[in-house]
């Protein structure tokens, strides 16, 4: 009997082996995993929000070579990933679609909004140009449009969906980060440019920092649940669970801006007292979060001895480090708090150091497909 099955285990096995092989996919298909471009992070964007932050902190800290020397870096960065997006479009349009659609990786697209406005504010405060930022923050203004209707419109319409611990995670406040960095590039340009267009900037920019608070406390309440009421394995903890923290720092930036602005727009003099309280509410919330955050790191890399390698949403650690010093050194400045002093240096030290480590990361992972590639290329001759 047990010979006669594994004859006919054998017979379907050499059966199979003989089926056609599958038809080669094509641009309307699913990429395979791992398949290069086809399988782009839409989180890639967070390279250049990282570099772009601590580009800032870096001027705010008066070192202007850093800054200068990340600025340059960044804006090659910048167009080169939206050569590569527009190519995964163009070759994956199914794909680029289903990342839109699905839970865990539709939120990185926001990386885009904020990347956009995080040079548009390299591009006022480093190299002194009006004009780049205003075309930078439209540009954003319409991604973030474009994106926040699609992403969640999809999200709503959807037949099947995750159950709520395995479809959220701290990348979810990147809508946040978008939202907020709007925010900032808005008082940026307000604060550099007359009438008739002063006003109406900052009040889109205290609209977008009340929108985005309000987010962030609708998002983090479904976070905060998953935390404390669903199993939690190490593979969970992301590295976009920092933007817990970096989508108050950013609100914390965007709020200090505001404060800064007041003087020029009667209605934000007319609030201001609810400015201050809120961006410090943002500042505290924010702070909290750092203490936790490197506790469960701990957990993840030293008690479960989770590997650490190099994976794109790293970035989303680096960028809150960055965003905390640069918020921390302007909210210092708007209400003069000048015992956080000491803050902005130390995690500037911390996020250059994080942003060194996330690109030697990336810079071997492209020698690796770039070797890879040259070897297959080899291999057809």
């Amino acid at each position: 009997m047990a010979t006669a099955k594994t004859v006919a285990n054998a017979g379907r096995t050499a059966s199979i082996a003989r089926l056609p092989m599958q038809p080669r996919q094509t641009a309307t298909t699913a990429p395979p995993p791992g398949a290069g471009l086809a399988a782009l992070s839409p989180a890639y964007f967070g390279m250049v929000m990282a570099t772009g932050i601590v580009s800032l902190a870096a001027s705010m800290r008066e070192l202007p070579r850093i800054a200068a020397a990340l600025f340059a870096l960044n804006a090659v960065m910048y167009g080169a990933l939206w050569c590569l997006y527009v190519a995964r479009v163009l070759r994956w349009p199914a794909a680029t679609i289903a990342d839109l659609r699905d839970h865990l990786r539709g939120p990185g697209f926001f990386t885009m909004v904020a990347a956009t406005s995080v040079l548009g504010a390299q591009c006022i405060l480093l190299a002194h140009s009006l004009r780049a930022g205003a075309w930078l923050w439209g540009l954003a203004v319409f991604l973030w449009l474009l994106l926040t209707y699609a992403i969640f419109a999809g999200f709503t319409i959807k037949e099947h969906k995750p159950s709520l611990h395995q479809g959220i995670n701290g990348g979810w406040l990147l809508a946040v980060v978008a939202t907020q960095s709007l925010t900032v590039l808005s008082a940026l340009l307000a604060a550099r440019i007359g009438q008739p267009w002063k006003l109406e900037l900052n009040f889109f920019a205290l609209s977008m920092w009340l929108w985005g608070g309000m987010l962030y406390i609708w998002m983090m309440s479904l976070i905060f649940y998953r935390y404390l009421f669903f199993p939690f394995l190490p593979g969970d903890l992301a590295p976009p669970y920092w933007i817990n923290m970096g989508a108050m720092a950013i609100s914390t930036l965007a709020g200090s801006l505001l404060i800064l602005n007041a003087p020029d727009a009667p209605f934000l003099t007319s609030v201001l007292p609810f400015l201050k309280g809120f961006t410090i509410f943002y500042w505290a919330t924010g702070t909290w979060w750092i203490p936790m955050l490197v506790v469960l790191a701990f957990w993840r890399y030293a008690v479960k001895r989770f590997p650490l390698r190099y994976d794109p949403l790293y970035w989303g650690a680096v960028f809150p480090l960055g965003m905390y010093a640069a918020c921390t050194h302007e909210l210092a400045q708007a209400m003069g708090l000048s015992f956080l002093a000491p803050i902005p240096g130390l995690f500037l030290a911390i996020a250059l150091l994080t942003w060194c480590m996330a690109f030697a990361g990336v810079a071997r992972r492209a020698l690796q497909s770039l070797t890879r590639a040259t070897t297959l290329r080899r291999r057809q001759r």
